[in-house]
């Protein structure tokens, strides 16, 4: 499935519902605050621009689990030119 076809409300609902499943052990790295998952398939609310020019979350101490968790699985990660995250 291209990125494209990913980047839409219905995957959103369904890394939502799946974020409650363990995140995939193969998963490598950290946030790098690109803001690139906090624009999935429209720009959060809470994503805020520092001065820096990285983005980052208003509300990260209590942020929902899909955007704790993402990417959850190699197959969620549709941010791959910016995301600090990667899969082996």
């Amino acid at each position: 499935m291209a990125d494209k076809e990913k980047n839409t409300w219905t995957a959103k609902t369904k890394r939502t519902f799946t974020s409650v499943l363990p995140v995939s052990e193969n998963r490598q790295g950290c946030c790098v605050n690109c803001g690139a998952c906090c624009k999935l398939p429209n720009a959060c609310p809470f994503i805020k621009s520092g001065e820096d020019g990285k983005e980052f979350c208003s509300i990260y101490t209590i942020r929902p689990y899909n955007c704790r968790k993402y990417p959850r699985t190699e197959s969620e990660l549709i941010t791959k030119e910016t995301c600090g995250f990667k899969f082996e």
